[in-house]
């Protein structure tokens, strides 16, 4: 996809922090016209943001009207170069006129760059995804070369009382995460039991503890629920705040002790704490076609489906395919 010609009614430049503010808010205003609620908070974009491997000037793209507004907003992230998530929204007042085909084709050359980074003879994929009531953006991001590849829905839980009281599998202790001691063993039995979920790359320990511990101003290591089994960690519940609901962030399984109840267990912890807490929302994001069956274990659980995401993907370069793409023996 070569770069598009853009009207002159606009302007592009790379994003300062301090507007990110403004950025935010014109985020949530998409947000408001495709699935009615506000669903982009300032402080996942701080952490974005803060991201060593993210570089506004290079990595980042504002659209901005001639009156000032701001009109669209692109970013792109990547995983081991071979991965590369694009995240490109337009303001509702500014939809229809080529400002989406602009930035995605702006994150496509971008990503294209990082290709020569990536390992030999693997494949590489650019990813971008709307709200899947957002039909508009359908057709832009097909016209662009992009497939269809995955749903995501997020699910939702009102707790009108108390949760049922968690029931462990044998052996099955919690305890209390501190991040000095227990990161990195959470870490690998995270990243193991999401061996089996589509798309999934081995991630990195650095990475990871960036991502999910150092650039989150709102970490709440007492909302991070981690089950052992003697000295191995065998399944956690990594939770947090979104807006103003709970959300389960990761909830994950090592294979060897699934089918024991400990998902339900955690799930249920989980619930019983913000319950607890006085929160009465708490949110989770699945993938639709998910290996594992966590969807039939949510609605298990009282969760419902409460929006959703389409996730579309262009192939780059091909070659070997590092990502899980079906259950593995």
């Amino acid at each position: 996809m070569g770069q598009t010609a853009l009207s002159p009614d606009f302007c592009i430049h790379p994003p300062r922090e301090e507007e990110l503010e403004v950025i935010c808010e014109m985020l949530n205003a998409c947000d408001m016209a495709d699935c009615g609620m506000p669903d982009s908070p300032l402080d996942q974009l701080l952490g974005d943001w803060r991201d060593e491997n993210f570089h506004p000037e290079t990595d980042a793209w504002l659209a901005v009207s001639r009156d000032g507004r701001i009109a669209g907003y692109a970013a792109v992230s990547q995983r081991s170069y071979v991965l590369v998530r694009a995240d490109v929204r337009v303001h509702p007042d500014f939809r229809g006129r080529g400002i989406g085909t602009h930035l995605l084709s702006l994150a496509e050359q971008r990503a294209r760059e990082y290709i020569p980074l990536a390992p030999p003879d693997v494949r590489v994929v650019l990813q971008v995804w709307h709200h899947n009531s957002n039909q508009g953006a359908r057709p832009v991001i097909e016209a662009a070369g992009f497939v269809s590849v995955r749903h995501t829905r997020v699910m939702r839980i009102e707790l009108s009382e108390e949760p049922p009281q968690s029931k462990w599998p044998e052996r099955i202790v919690l305890r209390p995460f501190l991040p000095e001691r227990d990161a990195r063993a959470v870490f690998e039995a995270t990243d193991e039991a999401f061996e089996d979920h589509w798309g999934h790359i081995p991630g990195r320990f650095e990475e990871w503890y960036q991502h999910r511990i150092t650039n989150r101003d709102d970490f709440d290591p007492m909302l991070w629920f981690i089950a052992w089994d003697r000295e191995q960690v065998v399944g956690a519940a990594l939770c947090g705040y979104y807006l103003d609901c709970g959300v389960v962030d990761t909830l994950g399984v090592r294979r060897p002790w699934r089918k024991h109840g400990l998902g339900m267990a955690l799930l249920h912890h989980a619930f019983g704490e913000f319950y607890r807490r006085g929160t009465s929302i708490v949110d989770l994001g699945v993938d639709s076609q998910n290996l594992t069956g966590a969807i039939r274990l949510y609605e298990r659980a009282g969760m419902h489906v409460l929006m959703g995401y389409d996730m579309y993907e262009k192939e780059l370069r091909s070659g070997v395919d590092l990502s899980v793409q079906s259950l593995r023996a």
